[in-house]
Parts: C-alpha cells; sequence; structure tokens
C-alpha cells in the first residue's frame, strides 16, 4: 500500500541527503527500529529515556529507506547512502507536521472524539457504523497522544474517506494541538469526568480542555456534546453544536432504556428502536453520538441498527464474560475514573436474574489531593442491592469505610494485595452470581479475573 513518495516528503522536508535522486515509494511510517517494515519512513522519537537515532541502522537493516533526522545530532559514519536522510529540527514536531499534510493530501472526512470516559467505545461505535457505508479509519486501541494520533493519520489508506481519531490528554494545550493536526470536521465531546484532575485542578478546567477539541474544526464543522453536561452549557445555543442526552431540552433525546444480560435497548429520537451488546445507559449515550453523526452523514437507519447489532470494542470495557461455573463477570478492568466507577455500578445495580451482585473495586489514579474524597463519592452509589463489596489498594478503602457504616450486615472489606481477594470470591462463582472488576489500568485487575477462571 503506498502512503506517498519520497519525492513528496522532499516537499515538505527540503534539506535532505542520500539516495535523494531515485524516488521511493514509502508503504508504511515506523517508529520501532525492531519491527520488519519494507519501504518504510522511519521517525525516531527521543524519550526520556531512550533516543530512536541510536537505531537508525537497525531501522534501514529492516526495511527503512527514509528517515527524520534531528539536525543537531551526528549520523552514524557507516550509515548507507542508499537511505535517504530528511534533517529536521525536532522529529516529534516533524511527524506531527507530516500527519498534518498527510491528512490534506488524502483529505478525508475527519470525527474527532475526546472526553473523560466513553471516548474509545464511543470511537469503536462509530467506526463500526461509518463502515457501513464509507471505506473508514480509525484509532486503533488508544493510539491517542501527540505521537499515536499522527501515526493513526500516517496509516490510513489513500482512499480512506472518513478518519475517526480519538484524541486524548492530561494537560491544557494537548487537544489543541492534536485538533490542528487534524481539522476535524465533527468534534465529540462525550463527558466531563474526573479524569487529570490532578493535572487541570477542576472539572471546570476539565471542560476547558475537551472543548479544545474545536480548536482545528474546519469552517462549518458541527460539535455534539454531552447535553446532559451542565459544564457545558455554556456552549448549547451556539448553531453549529447538537446536543445529545436523556434531559427533554436536548436535540437528541434518549429514551425508553431496557437493560438485559447481553444487551442495552433504547429508543432514539427519531422514533427508531437500537439495541447494542454493551450494558448500561451510559452507553446508551455512546452510542447516540454515533447515530446523530451517521444522520449527518447519510448512513441509513436500518445500516446502523446493523451496525450496533454487531459491534466489537476494544478489550477489558465493560466486557461481559462468563466464567467458572458459569458466573457472570463484567470485565471494566481497562480504565476507571470516580464517574465511570459510578456508571459502572449503577448497572450493576439494574440488572436482573442475579442473586448475588458483588463489587470488586481497585484504586481510580490521578486523582491528586482530591482523591480520598473522589473515591468517597462513588460509595453514594452503592446500596443493599449489592451483596458484597470488596476495595483493593490505597485509596480505595475509603469506599469500604464509608459503605460498612451505612449497611453493617453488607459483606465489606479492603485488601491491600489483590490477590488476597480470591478466596472471598470463591463463594460466589455460580451462576446466580455477578461480579464487577472495576479499576485504574495500573491496577490490572484482569489478572484477577484469570486467576478465579483457572
Amino acid at each position: 500500500m503506498m502512503l506517498f513518495t519520497t519525492n513528496w516528503l522532499s516537499t515538505i522536508f527540503s534539506t535532505n541527503k542520500g539516495n535523494i535522486r531515485e524516488e521511493f515509494v514509502i508503504e508504511t511510517v515506523n517508529r520501532d527500529s525492531r519491527v520488519k517494515a519494507k519501504n518504510s519512513l522511519f521517525i525516531p522519537i527521543v524519550g526520556e529515556n531512550f533516543d530512536g537515532h541510536d537505531f537508525v541502522t537497525q531501522a534501514h537493516e529492516n526495511g527503512a529507506v527514509a528517515v527524520l533526522w534531528e539536525s543537531s545530532k551526528e549520523l552514524p559514519k557507516d550509515l548507507s547512502n542508499e537511505l535517504i536522510v530528511y534533517y529536521v529540527d525536532d522529529t516529534t514536531k516533524a511527524l506531527q507536521e507530516l500527519a498534518s499534510h498527510y491528512r490534506d493530501e488524502v483529505n478525508p472526512i475527519v470525527v474527532g472524539v475526546t472526553g473523560s470516559n466513553g471516548k474509545t467505545s464511543t470511537k469503536d461505535i462509530i467506526a463500526s457504523i461509518s463502515k457501513e457505508k464509507f471505506k473508514t479509519h480509525s484509532t486503533n486501541g488508544n493510539y491517542n497522544n501527540e505521537i499515536g494520533m499522527p501515526l493513526t493519520i500516517l496509516s490510513m489508506a489513500r482512499d480512506t474517506e472518513i478518519l475517526v481519531l480519538e484524541m486524548g490528554m492530561s494537560s491544557f494545550g494537548e487537544i489543541e494541538l492534536l485538533s490542528k493536526i487534524a481539522k476535524p470536521d465533527y468534534a465529540i465531546i462525550t463527558n466531563i469526568g474526573e479524569s487529570h484532575i490532578e493535572f487541570l485542578g477542576s472539572r471546570e478546567g476539565i471542560a476547558k480542555a475537551k472543548l479544545e477539541i474545536t480548536s482545528g474544526l474546519k469552517e462549518n464543522g458541527r460539535v455534539i456534546i454531552d447535553g446532559d453536561e451542565e459544564l457545558l452549557s455554556h456552549v448549547h445555543q451556539q448553531d453549529n453544536v447538537l446536543s445529545v442526552g436523556f434531559g427533554s431540552e436536548n436535540d437528541y433525546v434518549i429514551s425508553n432504556i431496557d437493560l438485559n444480560r447481553n444487551e442495552t435497548v433504547f429508543t432514539g429520537s427519531d422514533g427508531n428502536s437500537y439495541g447494542i451488546p454493551l450494558l448500561g445507559t451510559h452507553n446508551a449515550k455512546n452510542a447516540s453520538f454515533g447515530i446523530v453523526l451517521a444522520s449527518l452523514l447519510g448512513i441509513e437507519t436500518e445500516q446502523v441498527q446493523h451496525a450496533l447489532r454487531n459491534l466489537t470494542l476494544s478489550g477489558m470495557r465493560f466486557e461481559m464474560l462468563y466464567g467458572k461455573n458459569g458466573v457472570s463477570i463484567i470485565n471494566d478492568a481497562y480504565n476507571a475514573s470516580p464517574t465511570s466507577m459510578r456508571a459502572a455500578i449503577q448497572v450493576v445495580k439494574q440488572l436482573n436474574g442475579y442473586r448475588e451482585k458483588i463489587l470488586v473495586l481497585g484504586d481510580i489514579y490521578e486523582l491528586g489531593s482530591q482523591s480520598v474524597s473522589m473515591h468517597e463519592s462513588v460509595a453514594e452509589v452503592i446500596d443493599q442491592s449489592i451483596s458484597a463489596l470488596y476495595t483493593i489498594g490505597e485509596d480505595s478503602q475509603a469506599i469500604s469505610s464509608i459503605v460498612k457504616s451505612k449497611y453493617p450486615k453488607m459483606r465489606v472489606k479492603h485488601f491491600n494485595d489483590k490477590e488476597d481477594v480470591l478466596e472471598p470470591l470463591n463463594q460466589y462463582l455460580n451462576q446466580d452470581s455477578l461480579i464487577l472488576f472495576k479499576a485504574s489500568r495500573g491496577m490490572k485487575l484482569e489478572s484477577l479475573i484469570v486467576a478465579i477462571n483457572d
């Protein structure tokens, strides 16, 4: 698959050397010298503890025909003259510049997705719907930062019609940068939670950072937002904004939500019924962002319904599994914020057909000085419909402390080591039990799911 040629690269990076007289086709852009990548452009990224420039010879041996090279660094003396070298001031910035040029070269319709929670699921939903009608390329996994997103752009085929990009951040200015590279035609803000509050100070700060997605918005571009979020209410009246939510004041209203063991069914503003193989009202909203976008792109209702019914998502995101002796397990171990943890617990409470409902909750990271109070907020949604609560780690003890004092008869226990929770979980390994696993990525609670199924 041809992305572009070395001659085209020369129009962007005019200072170069090597076998520049010959035109080569670039089939892939690569930053890992260990990967065999025929006819590739190697971009050596400089990090805190590594420098990709040190591995340019290996990259060439593995198929690179060209490289971006920081001009302040000396080229290896034994480097082949066959390799074309493009000199740049900073390889990360050059990667971003190249991605922006390639985005313009291909010129697809670009959809940018951000939000504190649900952005990866929403990205996957939108891509699934878009594929029903258009040649679609989307972010792989969570390649959503200042390096990952440009690499996503540079991996799309030249005939791509829709490009769906997830945009993540941890501080101010990061989404603005990504938006200006991507130049989205449509920007979606899934919600405002507490992720990265340690760096952004408040939920108001988080809302401001998420709205940076409009920085690079194309002229006449549209913005689709969580209309139930008060911190976004000040943009509701803007002509290019569409609000999605459960409140009747929204442009697109979600109603008649019904949860069963394997599916969430709901009615959209268009009066149509939609089913999605994900659990929770929050997933009905994530799906609705895709439904609204589909209407703007001219995708038929039947195509949307088909895409939602056959959806597959990145793993460990509210995934219903069936374990030993038929126990039902919700694997939501990929990440967590107080908002998403409360939402997951609400889903567990709403699901019928279980005699025992067990919560296994780990620490939520990056909450800074507000960590204890934010963990305490999770306890607000836990009631007597829950059979047992097990918390793991450090600050999550704030959840179990409140619940234990509120419901002294509930089985509640805190563990410092996650493996210690396995013994009490054994009593629930049967078809009448539902166990939720939820924590920040660093807790790696999925290891417990593997353990109880061995």
